[in-house]
């Protein structure tokens, strides 16, 4: 199995980016997805969430209005558009994957991807 993150990045505030997360190895339309983030110091934290046929979304409240999750079961792929961008979601985002419900708890994802930097500056 494999996540593939990408689409990171150094923009600045109020600015957008648009990550994405290619699997590979499982069977995709069954899996729920998500993607966490991790500052420096920090634990890593839910971001948002998606069941196996995007018809079910969780947020955080920080990130709530301004990103939206999407998935392609045709394309295998993960969408975490981000809008409005401030400092504090400077972070590494990694999406990560489960057979079951969609899940704000990282320890319930058994695959992950590897991360990407996305560097908001002020």
């Amino acid at each position: 199995v494999q996540l593939q993150a990408s689409g990171g990045g150094l923009v600045q505030t109020g600015d957008s980016l648009r990550l994405s997360c290619a699997a590979s190895g499982l069977t995709f339309s069954r899996i729920a997805a998500a993607w966490f983030r991790q500052a420096p110091g920090k634990e890593r934290e839910f971001v948002a969430s998606i069941n196996w046929n995007g018809r079910s979304t969780s947020y955080a409240d920080s990130v709530k209005g301004r990103f939206t999750i999407s998935r392609d079961n045709a394309k295998n792929t993960v969408n975490l558009q981000m809008n409005s961008l401030k400092p504090d979601d400077t972070a590494v985002y990694y999406c990560a994957a489960i057979y079951h419900t969609m899940s704000t708890v990282p320890s319930r994802y058994d695959y992950w991807g590897q991360g990407t930097l996305v560097t908001v500056s002020s």
